[in-house]
């Protein structure tokens, strides 16, 4: 649908977030991996719609078998693996995002970006550059937006690995008009979702990854289903990490949906497990402050 008016998009976009969170819930969890890609491509249609005015669909884009899709960094280099992984979202679910190229002229005078796509691609906005180890944080994960990143740091010196912050602009709306209280009430709460994105700085056994998340997470669960720290474990394969490994974890609600450094998808439905995440990179001890103290930043920033 094209010439979204202006005070439609939140509705349109609230309508498609509803819609797709249903279907979520009503996934089958042998196609986790089809759901975690829904769920990207819901995200980036839905900021499609709040920026642009316009929502490409199946019925509005060519579908075909095999998509032939880029995404740009915005960086004089060329391209990245993190900006082409939004493109491969959407080649994975069959919808190819030729409107650009095939419908009538694009209207430069919606969008507040510089450069348009010209030929169907994906456009990304510039990466954001994590200070204390050059680690680069698209501006888009999983459709939502980067609000804030920072590095893990072990005994006082060891940058372990560098981690970045992505919510929903549109969950966030209200919230970070609100002041830094709010905002951290906020960030502690599930129901507001979020990607947290972790790229490693050096190379690691997976062994030690995933025993340091569970010695952050085990004395903040209280007890509670200790038995979902056994899970997280088994979502991660017998495979040691290596500099520029990367795994996502996206929370919403009492599910975290984890990826794994090797692209393997699972869940944990959990509201403890979720919570305690949280606190771990967002409470009052969080595991990196600075990493904190950006989001907190970049959160009234969103657009």
């Amino acid at each position: 649908e094209d010439n979204i008016r202006p005070q439609q998009r939140e509705e349109r976009a609230s309508t498609w977030y509803r819609k797709v969170s249903q279907q979520a819930r009503n996934e089958n969890p042998q196609h986790l991996k089809l759901l975690h890609n829904k769920m990207i491509v819901s995200n980036i249609a839905r900021r499609m719609i709040l920026q642009n005015g316009r929502l490409f669909t199946r019925k509005s884009c060519q579908q075909r078998q095999s998509v032939s899709t880029s995404a740009y960094a915005g960086s004089s280099s060329g391209w990245t693996n993190a900006a082409a992984s939004t493109a491969v979202a959407f080649a994975m679910t069959g919808i190819a995002i030729h409107a650009w190229q095939d419908t009538t002229s694009w209207e430069p005078n919606i969008t507040k970006l510089d450069a348009m796509p010209t030929s169907g691609d994906v456009l990304m906005l510039g990466p954001t550059k994590e200070a204390k180890t050059g680690i680069l944080f698209p501006a888009l994960c999983n459709g939502y937006n980067l609000v804030g990143c920072g590095v893990r740091v072990k005994y006082g010196f060891v940058k372990v690995y560098a981690v970045g912050t992505y919510m929903d602009p549109l969950a966030m709306s209200a919230v970070k008009t609100q002041g830094s209280k709010a905002i951290q009430k906020a960030l502690l709460d599930p129901m507001y979702p979020r990607t947290i994105r972790i790229v490693m700085n050096r190379s690691l056994s997976i062994d030690k990854y995933t025993a340091a998340i569970v010695e952050a997470l085990e004395p903040r669960m209280k007890g509670e289903d200790l038995d979902k720290l056994e899970e997280f474990k088994k979502l991660n394969p017998p495979v040691d990490l290596v500099e520029g490994a990367e795994m996502e974890m996206t929370i919403r609600g009492d599910v975290m949906l984890y990826k794994n450094s090797v692209g393997g998808v699972g869940q944990i439905r959990s509201d403890t497990f979720c919570r305690a995440l949280l606190d771990v990179y967002y409470g009052d001890d969080a595991v990196s402050p600075g990493h904190k103290e950006s989001v907190l930043e970049g959160i009234p920033k969103l657009k």
